[in-house]
């Protein structure tokens, strides 16, 4: 794939961390694996990743280590390959601090979380999105009201795009019809698919870049679908669409980060166990995973 016009197009490889215990048996971050997975991301044809986002683990990082995962994914970033972090944070302070310190990396643009401390107002909100944009980079935002409990509607991204503090959207609602409401308020604010089972849907109705979970696993595959999708070739991206949602749906699931990993595992990837408090999938969930990872690469999907 060719590098976009805007980095934040395409398809971004929401990370995940690949963690090992530790001599003192703490599950600690391995760097050098995960620089290995970003280049070998860019090999694949993605076209950039999201580190530190909550495929990452970024809410059980120690701040040398969140800082360090920026740097080691800028460092192993070849020309062209974007790094877009998350730099969600409970104070809109830490947040902009999370956004300066990718700046001075190198990064292209972040991606940022409304409030998630509480459950904060409209004002509440743009102020967030105005502290962090001072930041200098372009801010891409992620609607997770499932998690935060603050909804980013179109009018309030309508809000935020006209006062120059946000140029795309994560959506992750799983309401393949926001996009269409969301282009008629806001012309030119670019929204991203932000979960991996209705990727096909939002890449129909126009958009630009996918932020996903799956190509951590199954790259190339993942990244023909959405090359297909956005082209409107169906003939060709609803089979593998079909073939991959089996997997696909484990990312809007509470297990997406231990399901995403054993299929990096199962595929001969690294994907490692989780910080706490995550905890093991159950065998059931396991036996799942595994068997539709297996049928998968069974069906030559990698």
């Amino acid at each position: 794939m060719t590098a976009p016009t805007r980095p934040w197009h395409g398809v971004l490889v929401a990370t995940a961390l690949p963690l090992r215990p530790s001599e003192s048996g703490v599950l600690a971050p391995d760097f050098d694996t995960f620089a290995e997975h970003v280049a070998w991301l860019a090999e694949q044809g993605c076209q950039g990743v999201t580190p530190n986002g909550s495929l990452g683990e970024y809410q059980t990082l120690t701040p040398e280590e969140r800082a360090r995962v920026v740097t080691t994914a800028v460092a192993a970033a070849p020309e062209g390959f974007t790094v877009m972090p998350g730099v969600a944070a409970y104070g809109a302070g830490e947040a902009r601090r999370w956004a300066e310190q990718a700046a001075e990396a190198g990064c292209a643009a972040v991606m940022l979380l409304p409030p998630n401390a509480y459950r904060g107002d409209e004002r509440a909100v743009v102020e967030h999105y105005r502290e962090v944009a001072k930041a200098g980079l372009p801010i891409v935002a992620y609607n997770n009201p499932i998690d935060t409990k603050i909804d980013l509607v179109p009018e309030l991204l309508a809000e935020l795009h006209g006062e120059g503090l946000i140029v795309g959207v994560k959506e992750f609602t799983g309401d393949v019809r926001r996009i269409y409401r969301i282009a008629e308020l806001a012309p030119g604010l670019d929204v991203l698919c932000g979960a991996d089972d209705v990727a096909l849907e939002l890449a129909i109705a126009g958009s630009p870049g996918w932020i996903a979970g799956y190509p951590n696993a199954l790259p190339r595959s993942t990244v023909r679908f959405w090359e297909a999708a956005t082209a409107k070739d169906l003939d060709v991206a609803l089979p593998l669409y079909r073939s991959l949602h089996p997997l696909l749906r484990w990312d809007s699931r509470t297990e997406f980060v231990q399901a995403i990993k054993l299929s990096m595992d199962v595929v001969g990837r690294y994907g490692g166990p989780c910080r706490p408090p995550r905890v093991p999938l159950t065998p059931e969930q396991e036996q799942t995973v595994r068997q539709a990872t297996e049928k998968a690469v069974a069906e030559g999907l990698t």
